[in-house]
This record gives structure tokens, C-alpha cells and sequence, in this order.
């Protein structure tokens, strides 16, 4: 099926099943173009959580979906690319963390929405890299675990002064390819560029950036600065809206690493598809998804 007749037939199915499209900033441009809402993780799971659809398609990557299936116990949620995983939120597991949480029983656990609902059961608030930091002064606790992302959990440390902060060792592998010599040669070729990095990114590329932020951070700081040559520290999907929006400024990509396959698996065709066949539903158990309901309410009631 050409592409102008997929599109027709993924808006007609949406219509008829009542679905809203929900896709994440780093999927590929045709899947963000037929999109009804383009965002990050937290930007998401607002809509999921405040949809009247029936149906959420959610074109990102398993744990994304999860979040939607929690919030949203009463829609059908579909996640288009059934293998399209998450290597940093299976870092961390359920039991792992309960061994944790064993080992500093006065500590509260932030999870990063990076994560398994199992694992988000376990944990006493949600957090996104957007909020992160709000997130961790929130709580009244001195030790906090923070899991699973190192990078992130040692970028708030650095901002709540008043906290210990216990990281877990998990990171994302697409972050991690950055390495400090591409972001000196970027800065050689372009040295009046100013460099927007994510904070998964590693701590010795952090204190490399000027501005440091989520996604949609990132999109509204490119948005708002006067420079015209921008370096851009997060996966590769963003330069999609990035462009669109700013079509007198120019961006590249801090590191040829920064592409996430898992985020690249949705196609056209696994949306039509998805629609089509009514796959692949995301399924939970009640009890967890209750626990995990809980860290994500005190998460949305905070940003």
C-alpha cells in the first residue's frame, strides 16, 4: 500500500474505532505526522490519562503504552510495535528494587517513568526527566533511591543540595554513545552554536552543554534562543519538529549515536495495522496497575 493511501486509511480507522494517536518525539517523521498528539513522556501521559477516545495508539515503546494502560484502565491501548522495548527500564526489576528499598528502609523511591508498571508498583513517586528535580523536593525524606538512570539521578543530585541520592546503575544506551571528543569536534566546527543536551546524556557531556532539559525543554529552549546554529543532545527524532518549527535556524545532531532503534521500529504500516486488527493490547494486572496508579497520580498532581 503507497504511503497517501495508508495515511487515508489509518484516519478513516481512527474515526471509525475512536482512537486518538499518541506518538513520542523520537519516533520516525511520517509516524509523528499522523499523530494527534506529538510529545515527550510527560507531555503524554497527561493525555493519555485526561482522553475521551476508546482507543489510545501509542506509537513509542512498551513502557510508554503501560503508562497510558494505567492511567486509562478503561480504554483499549495498542502498542503498534510489539518488540519495541526499552533496554534502560528492564535494568531495573520489581525484586531488585524490594532488595533495595531492604537495604535503606528510610528511603523514599523516585522511578523514572522509564520503567516497568511492576516496577512503578514498588516505588512512592513517578518522575520524568521534565520534573525530575520538582519531583525529588517534594519529598520529605533526606535519602532518596532513584532508579533506574544514573545520569538523570546524578543531574538532580547536583540541583537538590538537601538529599542524599542513591542511583541506581542503569543508563540509556542511546544517550551513552556520546562521547566528549564529538562534542569538542562539533564545538570546533561550529563554535558559536549553543548545545541542547539531554540529562541521560553522561555527566561529563552534561557539563559539556549549555542547557540541559527534557525533550520538550529542549524544543521550547530551540524555540526561544536567538542563535541560528543549534547542537542538539538527544535522540535523533526531535530534528523532525525542531526544523519544522524554526525553518531560519539550524540544527545537528550532537552525536551519530543518538538514534534509539526501539523508537524507530513503528512504521506507517504498524499503525494501520494496529488499527486494522485492533493489536497489540496492552494488558495488566489490577493490583499492580493500582500500586503503580498511585506514583503516577503524585507525579501529574506535582507538574
Amino acid at each position: 500500500m503507497e504511503q497517501k493511501q495508508l495515511i487515508e486509511e489509518i484516519i478513516k480507522l481512527k474515526k471509525e474505532r475512536d482512537a486518538i494517536i499518541l506518538a513520542h518525539n523520537y519516533q520516525v517523521p511520517e509516524v509523528q505526522d499522523i499523530a494527534d498528539i506529538v510529545g515527550d513522556s510527560l507531555a503524554l501521559s497527561k493525555h493519555a490519562a485526561n482522553t475521551s477516545h476508546k482507543v489510545i495508539v501509542f506509537c513509542g515503546v512498551h513502557f510508554m503504552a503501560e503508562s497510558a494502560k494505567i492511567l486509562s484502565p478503561d480504554k483499549t491501548v495498542l502498542l503498534p510495535a510489539r518488540d519495541a522495548g526499552c533496554p534502560m527500564a528492564e535494568m531495573v526489576t520489581a525484586d531488585r528494587l524490594r532488595e533495595m528499598k531492604a537495604k535503606y528502609p528510610e528511603a523514599a523511591v523516585v522511578c523514572y517513568v522509564n520503567s516497568s508498571a511492576e516496577v512503578k508498583a514498588e516505588a512512592d513517586i513517578c518522575c520524568t526527566s521534565s520534573n525530575a528535580v520538582k519531583v525529588v523536593e517534594s519529598i520529605k525524606n533526606k535519602q532518596i533511591i532513584f532508579a533506574p538512570d544514573q545520569n538523570l539521578g546524578s543531574y538532580v543530585a547536583k540541583k537538590v543540595k538537601d538529599k542524599e541520592i542513591i542511583l541506581w546503575k542503569g543508563f540509556c544506551i542511546t544517550h551513552k554513545r556520546v562521547k566528549v571528543d564529538e562534542v569538542k569536534k562539533i564545538k570546533e566546527l561550529f563554535p558559536d552554536a549553543k548545545i541542547l543536551a539531554h540529562p541521560e546524556c553522561e555527566p561529563e557531556i552534561q557539563a559539556l552543554a549549555d542547557f540541559l532539559g527534557s525533550t520538550s525543554e529542549i524544543i521550547k529552549e530551540a524555540r526561544e534562543i536567538p542563535e541560528k546554529d543549534i547542537i542538539i543532545g538527544t535522540e535523533e527524532g526531535v530534528l523532525h519538529i525542531l526544523r519544522k518549527e524554526n525553518p531560519d535556524k539550524n540544527f545537528y545532531l550532537l552525536s551519530p549515536g543518538l538514534i534509539c532503534q526501539n523508537m524507530k521500529k513503528t512504521r506507517l504500516e504498524d499503525v494501520y495495522l494496529s488499527l486494522l486488527n485492533m493489536q497489540y493490547e496492552i494488558t495488566l494486572d489490577e493490583d499492580i496497575r493500582l500500586k503503580a496508579l498511585k506514583t503516577l497520580d503524585k507525579m501529574l498532581e506535582i507538574s
